[in-house]
């Protein structure tokens, strides 16, 4: 279904139509035309989740302290002004509304159009609102939380009834360090108000907010080496400068890599890294000093937990005789990582390629992206082919229903594990 083309030519009729979509979906039977895929999922995703289509549900709003302490520690704040000059100008003179949302779906901010915002009042579509798609149904900022794509919502479309005289159109806005999701910008309004091109605009914006996030990241850097250079210089053996996330400012007697992986919570002292092995840490300006020892110290029998339970939110966790540590994972990690606990005898890049893209060739995408992740994973993964060492227990956690497995990930190999009764995991041999 074309819905752009449809509402251009007669916005009303295509609403009618929607309805009529949507009513047959739900009874069960077989509408006159097939909704969108994304949008077809969604509603999977609804009824499995109990959400009650005739029926909005609000969650409590978040309390003011609440509400702030989200804003201040989101990094969505930065580019508040990039999205408020890309979208807010055109918005209300087009009667719309301008929404960011966390990551979880939470509202953390909304200007626009006054009486757009007073009808949205009416829906509970307001700060500190939770609008997450297993809450309220299919929408423009729950959605796209899930798909990790850009979504235009229109009409009856949204799963909730109450919300079919709405359109709203969300992008996700990812941390372009790492590909992780830190929120979406959703641009909202009266039904009539819906135009195809809102996507490609809303769309643009956000990639111009993660631009202007990856420009901050690297004056922050730069700041960093900065301080770091001078003691750096002082120092002798093994040594390298990273942010309080990781990302590596400067280096010494060391092969530069651009992330190191730290605990969630790091304090000065000795520690245990998986890339680097027992280090000394002490705090810097903006970062930390971290220095190798001189003496590797073996990792002994550890286990890692790959944990893809949640719909949007996946991680993997190390812990051994030295500790432990878990970082958060990006969508593409996440797929790679489960895909190798699919193939625990191993699987060639071109092996990868063909379970990703159904196209062995694109070896050059599934190197890299293993690359990347032998960076923080170090010695636990393997290669030639890839898998997890001999001597290291790997546990996956899986949502309840297979269903729910990385819903955003469009690959052939885990489509089929999300089929149920279809026979469990894959034992192919390494390729």
């Amino acid at each position: 279904m074309d819905v752009g083309r449809l509402v251009a030519r007669d916005g009303a009729q295509a609403a009618r139509l929607l309805s009529d979509v949507r009513a047959a979906r739900l009874t069960g039977q077989r509408p006159l035309l097939a909704p969108r895929p994304v949008i077809d999922q969604s509603w999977d995703r609804m009824l499995r989740g109990g959400v009650d289509p005739d029926h909005d549900f609000r969650t409590g709003l978040l309390t003011r302290e609440e509400l702030e302490r989200r804003r201040a520690a989101s990094r969505l704040r930065h580019v508040l002004p990039v999205l408020r000059q890309g979208l807010l100008s055109v918005a209300d003179i087009t009667r719309h509304i301008m929404v960011v949302a966390d990551e979880d779906g939470r509202v953390l901010w909304r200007e626009g159009c006054s009486p757009v915002l007073r009808k949205a009042d009416s829906i509970g579509f307001e700060p500190g609102a939770d609008w997450a798609e297993g809450v309220v149904g299919t929408n423009g900022v729950g959605t796209p939380v899930v798909a990790r794509r850009p979504v235009q919502v229109f009409a009856s479309e949204h799963f909730v009834r109450s919300h079919a005289t709405w359109t709203c159109t969300g992008a996700p806005i990812t941390d372009p360090r790492d590909g992780t999701l830190i929120g979406v910008v959703d641009v909202s309004g009266p039904l009539e108000t819906m135009h195809p091109a809102t996507l490609a605009w809303v769309d643009s914006v956000a990639k111009l907010a993660e631009a202007r996030l990856r420009e901050l990241h690297h004056r922050s850097l730069e700041r960093l080496r900065t301080a770091a250079a001078p003691v750096l210089a002082r120092l002798g053996g093994r040594a390298l400068a990273v942010d309080r996330d990781g990302w590596t400012a400067a280096v010494t007697g060391l092969p530069y890599t651009s992330r190191v992986a730290l605990p969630k919570s790091l304090s000065p002292g000795r520690c245990w890294l998986p890339s680097l092995g027992l280090c000394a840490v002490e705090p810097l300006a903006g970062g930390w000093l971290v220095r190798v020892a001189a003496e590797p110290e073996g990792r002994g029998d550890s286990r890692v937990v790959l944990d893809l339970r949640g719909p949007r939110r996946w991680s993997v966790a190390v812990s051994g005789p030295a500790g432990s540590w878990a970082h958060e994972l990006s969508p593409r990690h996440a797929e790679l990582l489960y895909l190798l606990t699919l193939h625990p005898a191993g699987r060639s890049a071109a092996g990868l390629a063909d379970d990703l893209f159904s196209d062995p060739a694109r070896t050059v995408t599934v190197r890299a992206e293993m690359s990347r992740i032998r960076r923080y994973l170090g010695s636990f993964l393997e290669h030639r082919p890839y898998r997890f060492g001999e001597d290291t227990e790997v546990t996956v956690l899986l949502p309840d229903d297979p269903r729910d497995l990385l819903p955003h990930s469009t690959a052939p190999s885990v489509a089929r594990e999300r089929v149920p009764g279809s026979g469990g995991r894959a034992a192919d041999d390494a390729q």
